[in-house]
């Protein structure tokens, strides 16, 4: 894995060198099939942790330029182009409705080019839905986006989100019913989707997160051949964990083995652990073992430590809690970082995926040019992209490190004053999404353009205001 010195002075469309350059680096191997990316990170703030302990996980902030969480400037693989969906949703449509807009948008060209021009990429928790309920103006905002406008056409949006632990199928599945409008796979990216390309270098994986066992159906689905539950470790020693109990659903659906056998490749920490004492545990001997193996314990732990991925780094997220938001799986990773440290003396090298890092967001540039490609039949990236976030250190720390207007919300994370000290919205901070997304499209698209599709309007009669809501 390359070392990036200081990625402020990197060239973002020159190819990452895939030959590992030095002994402390992360151990992937160069990309044989071609189907992965290297994306370089940005400049660590881990390598500022020689003296203090708190200095570990310092928050990222676009004000100091401090966009990366990753271990000295560790690149990050990423898909060389968005998966293909095998959801096959079907979407009901109105031939007649369809006909009517395409002649109301062929007098409207101005505005059709700018609606075509401009995308909107959403964070999910906080900004549409809390749990399993959506926000209200969000169904609204959605609505407007897909269609119900004066055009009749829908401005492009992704959804990108440091959430994970099921598939992207179950997730959209799961979010179209939340939100009341159909979520393809193809414009939705979790904190995980972009570690599919590990699949390319890493065969024999520990992937720990997320309720019960369905993580393992998502490591699969991404291409990985040997993927290890922590149960299956637990339900073939349950020693390993000393305070925890396996109940009769894992013990059926683990998966034991003689696992003194097997050689782990990396460390692979989808969504948060639902059981901290046995997944720290298992983490830990992994990292002081020798190169893989359990029941081992290496001479130089540094030396022969294979990899440690986390799919984000958020410290909060918003849930259905009534109190403030809760905390997630930065929290965790901060504990096995200190874990590590206390052990051995020195810092964890470790890789952090999901918002705010470059690679999430050059993965999203592609699937965002994909969806463009799916709606509009036109393969490229809009010029105006508007990231709507709740949580400064990620959704907008990362959208404006990545150049994004970036909009910042009141319904999740953030409650604060007019702005985010560290990490400010560079396009303003709004109630919640459908005032985010009113003042986008009313600067892309006019001050005058209308919210909701007119059924009574008559493109013979076409002028300014014939397709005002009457």
């Amino acid at each position: 894995m390359p070392r990036i010195e200081d990625a402020e002075g990197v060239d973002p469309t020159a190819p990452a060198p895939t030959h590992r350059e030095s002994r402390g680096s992360l151990p992937i191997p160069g990309d044989i099939s071609g189907n992965t990316v290297e994306v370089p990170a940005t400049r660590s703030s881990i390598s500022d942790a020689a003296q203090f302990m708190h200095n570990l996980s310092f928050a990222p902030s676009s004000r100091d330029r401090r966009a990366s969480r990753n271990s000295f400037g560790t690149s990050l693989p990423i898909p060389r182009s968005p998966r293909v969906s095998r959801l096959s949703s079907v979407v009901t449509r109105d031939v007649s409705r369809d006909i009517l807009a395409s002649q109301v948008q062929d007098m409207s060209k101005e505005k059709v080019a700018a609606a075509k021009n401009m995308a909107f990429a959403f964070d999910i928790d906080g900004v549409l839905a809390h749990g399993n309920h959506a926000i209200p103006q969000a169904k609204e905002a959605l609505k407007m986006l897909n269609g119900d406008n004066e055009l009749g056409i829908k401005i492009p949006y992704i959804l990108l989100t440091n959430g994970g632990g099921k598939t992207e199928e179950a997730r959209c599945a799961q979010l179209t019913e939340v939100l009341d409008c159909p979520i393809s796979t193809d414009q939705f990216i979790q904190s995980h989707t972009p570690m599919q390309a590990l699949a390319e270098y890493y065969e024999t994986v520990l992937v720990l997160g997320g309720e019960g066992q369905k993580i393992r159906e998502v490591a699969e689905n991404y291409g990985f051949k040997n993927v290890i539950h922590p149960k299956d470790i637990q339900a073939w020693d349950p020693t390993v964990s000393p305070w925890s109990t396996l109940t009769e659903e894992e013990k059926a659906e683990a998966k034991p083995r003689d696992f003194s056998q097997v050689k782990f490749d990396a460390i692979l920490v989808f969504a948060d652990s639902r059981d901290y004492q046995t997944d720290m545990q298992l983490i830990m001997d992994l990292l002081l073992a020798d190169d893989g193996k359990l029941l081992t314990r290496a001479k130089d732990p540094v030396a022969s430590r294979i990899p440690i991925y986390f799919s984000q780094g958020d410290l909060l997220m918003p849930t259905d809690h009534k109190g403030p938001p809760r905390l997630t799986q930065g929290l965790f990773r901060i504990s096995i970082e200190a874990q590590y440290k206390a052990l051995t003396g020195v810092d964890l090298e470790r890789v952090v995926y999901g918002k705010p890092e470059r690679a999430t967001y050059t993965y999203a540039d592609e699937v965002l040019k994909s969806w463009m490609e799916e709606i509009h039949n036109e393969n490229k990236l809009p010029e105006n992209i508007y990231m709507v976030g709740d949580n400064p250190a990620s959704d907008i720390c990362g959208g404006n490190m990545h150049g994004w207007n970036t909009c910042l919300v009141r319904t999740g994370v953030f409650q604060g004053g007019d702005n985010d000290d560290n990490n400010p919205a560079n396009f303003g901070v709004f109630p919640n999404v459908l005032e985010a997304v009113k003042a986008a499209v009313r600067k892309e698209l006019g001050q005058e353009f209308k919210f909701k599709w007119n059924p009574k309007v008559n493109p013979v009669l076409h002028s300014e205001n014939a397709s005002a809501v009457e």
